[in-house]
């Protein structure tokens, strides 16, 4: 059975929170745990919806993760800047890895990306140790823009996010 992605379903919100939550929480990816402020924003899938593209990746009837497309550097954008789409918080849940879900979410936010009128580039922010996700990303041709890595938390140099984007 192939994969569907698609917009998410005010229905689903709690459920695509608690997958990209616990996606973030099981891979070691946020610094201060169960106690990290990131995750009220990873579980607000409503607020994410409101000021973007929240995309589901579904097989059959369950749900297998989602990703939010920010068209044009609108106001969910962390670094994407006029004529740049953005790729956020990307997330599968562990039961439905390795099954192009994904890849999927990915493709259908690229091609989002080139409907977009005066968008030119997709970007997107990523941990060093997402490295299942940078091999997704690269397959598809994103290439690494260094000049662009950052931190969420300025005052901790130890937290940056790496930086990828891909030209249409």
């Amino acid at each position: 059975m192939d994969i569907l992605v698609r917009s998410a379903e005010p229905t689903e919100y709690a459920a695509l929170g608690e997958i990209t939550a616990q996606a973030y929480l099981q891979d070691g990816l946020l610094d201060f745990g169960e106690s990290d402020a990131y995750l009220g924003e990873l579980r607000d899938v409503a607020k994410r919806a409101a000021a973007a593209d929240v995309l589901v990746a579904v097989r059959k009837d369950t749900l297998l993760g989602g990703a939010t497309f920010v068209p044009s550097g609108g106001p969910m954008a962390d670094i994407a800047g006029p004529g740049e789409a953005e790729i956020r918080m990307l997330a599968v849940a562990h039961a439905g890895r390795g099954q192009g879900a994904g890849e999927a979410l990915v493709r259908a936010c690229i091609d989002r990306a080139r409907r977009t009128a005066g968008c030119t580039r997709v970007v997107l922010s990523t941990q060093g140790a997402m490295h299942s996700a940078h091999r997704i990303y690269e397959r598809l041709g994103f290439v690494r823009t260094p000049e662009r890595d950052w931190s969420p938390l300025p005052h901790l140099a130890e937290i940056t996010l790496l930086t990828y984007e891909l030209t249409l």
